[in-house]
C-alpha cells in the first residue's frame, strides 16, 4: 500500500507483532489535552487505501487504558480516495491533562475490506423469529 511522508519527522506504521491487525500510528505534534478536550493530531502522513477497502482507527488499549486517552470517535473511518493527512482527534477520559510528544504511538490503523450495497427501498421485510425485538431481547447479557 503507497504511504507518502508529508514531513521529514512523519513514521511509517508500524506492527508490535507479526500477528498484530493493527498498525501503530505515530504523530508528530506535540500537545496538551485538558481534561474533557479533544485535540485534532496529526501523523504526518497520507496514504493510498485500495478500492474496496478503508483504514479503521482504533484505540490503542494502553494509551486509552493508563492515560485515558482515545479516539474522539471511537473508531475512524478513512476512505480509500481521501489523499489529505491522517490525524486522529484525540481526547482525554481522564480528569487530569496529558501530554503527547512527536513520535508517540497515538493509535492503530487496522485495513479492512467492505461491501458497498445499493439500498432497495421495500414496504416489507423478510419476517425473523427475533422480528422487531431490540437491545437486550434474546435474554442474553
Amino acid at each position: 500500500m503507497k504511504i507518502k511522508k508529508l514531513n521529514d519527522n512523519a513514521i511509517i506504521p508500524s506492527r508490535g507483532s507479526s500477528s498484530a491487525a493493527g498498525y501503530d500510528l505515530y504523530t508528530t505534534d506535540e500537545v496538551t489535552i485538558a481534561p474533557g478536550e479533544t485535540v485534532l493530531v496529526g501523523t504526518g502522513l497520507a496514504m493510498e487505501i485500495p478500492e474496496g477497502y478503508f483504514g479503521a482507527v482504533f484505540a490503542r488499549s494502553g494509551l486509552a487504558t493508563k492515560e485515558g486517552l482515545r479516539p474522539a470517535n471511537c473508531v475512524g473511518v478513512i476512505d480509500a480516495d481521501y489523499r489529505g493527512e491522517l490525524k486522529v482527534p484525540l481526547h482525554n477520559d481522564s480528569a487530569s491533562e496529558r501530554h503527547v510528544v512527536a513520535g508517540e504511538r497515538i493509535a492503530q490503523l487496522v485495513i479492512m475490506p467492505f461491501l458497498a450495497v445499493d439500498f432497495e427501498e421495500a414496504d416489507e421485510l423478510t419476517d425473523t423469529a427475533r422480528s422487531t425485538g431490540g437491545f437486550g431481547s434474546t435474554g442474553k447479557v
